[in-house]
């Protein structure tokens, strides 16, 4: 057996933290794997993974060498696959999640655009606002908003989302409306139950960033639905502007509370750990990164200042 495969394969089993689920990813049997580390163990002479059967674990110097191990095995792939690609279209099949109303309103077309230009690249998309995990669910890329929790993840910054506190007319008129963050809590509040009300409802009052919440008159984890709501006088949201920019451009809705409105967050494309990112998958996330930049086009014509966190 040579070196490349007893490397590729204890590579394979640290990140995915499991014989079985890295013979499915490379399509071997949890046996080749485990034949192959352990000829790599032979052959240098030291135990690389403590073994249970609930567990895997790396011994010091089998840290190491994976450290090591991940960089040669990536930058070798890297170098194979830049000839190829010299020589041959994108091709290849890339899977994808995103959050729903952002991939139905904004990653469509650029996904469409993406693979008119190569014509070779299958893409598998799985729109849902759940929590992905990507590495289990063997996607290739994810996009998120918001802050990044998991360290382990490769990101990109695509570029950046800013929020706007909005309501119909309707509702302004009956129940007034807030010219201070502070007064919301007198106002029903229509909630994204897919982030942590202190950070859906941030506003920056003389450079102090505050935390003013309404009271809850209907909770949803799908922004699109509680824009509806919105627009039916059902109470105030604090949506992102790739999906009230529409409506408010139509008067259906109001902005409210624009001067205390706090910087973006970010945009990212996430990767599995670990292990060399295919070009078809660099390149549509460069693609998506030109798309959407500091400035979408969906806040041009909002006058939304482009300060970010």
């Amino acid at each position: 057996m040579g070196r490349y495969e007893q490397l590729e394969a204890f590579v394979e089993v640290v990140d995915q933290q499991s014989f079985s689920a890295a013979g499915d990813r490379m399509g071997l049997a949890k046996s080749v794997l485990s034949r192959r580390v352990s000829e790599l163990e032979s052959r240098l002479g030291v135990k690389l993974l403590n073994r249970t059967t609930r567990k895997l674990s790396l011994t010091g110097a089998g840290e190491q060498l994976y450290h090591q191990a991940s960089e040669l095995l990536v930058a070798l792939l890297d170098a194979e696959q830049k000839v190829s690609d010299e020589q041959l279209n994108l091709s290849g099949r890339i899977r994808i999640a995103a959050p729903l109303s952002f991939g139905y309103r904004h990653l469509a077309p650029a996904l469409s655009e993406f693979i008119k230009l190569n014509p070779d690249i299958e893409l598998v998309l799985d729109l849902n606002d759940r929590a992905i995990d990507l590495v289990a669910e063997g996607f290739d890329m994810t996009i998120r908003i918001g802050s990044l929790v998991d360290s382990t993840l490769i990101a990109r910054k695509l570029g950046v989302i800013r929020f706007v506190t909005v309501a119909g007319q309707g509702y302004l008129r009956q129940f007034g409306t807030p010219g201070h963050p502070s007064e919301l809590i007198n106002h029903h509040g229509l909630i994204y139950s897919n982030l942590n009300p202190r950070q859906q409802w941030r506003f920056v009052d003389k450079k102090q960033t505050i935390t003013a919440v309404p009271k809850t008159r209907m909770t949803a984890n799908n922004g699109d639905f509680l824009i509806r709501a919105a627009i039916e006088d059902v109470g105030i949201v604090n949506s992102p502007t790739f999906l009230a920019h529409e409506f408010i451009r139509r008067g259906e809705l109001q902005p409210i509370l624009q001067a205390y409105q706090p910087p973006g967050i970010g945009i990212y494309a996430l990767f599995p750990p670990g292990r060399l990112i295919p070009r078809r998958v660099k390149l549509l996330a460069e693609f998506l990164q030109q798309q959407y930049g500091e400035q979408p086009r969906w806040d041009h014509d909002l006058s939304l200042s482009a300060r970010e966190e």
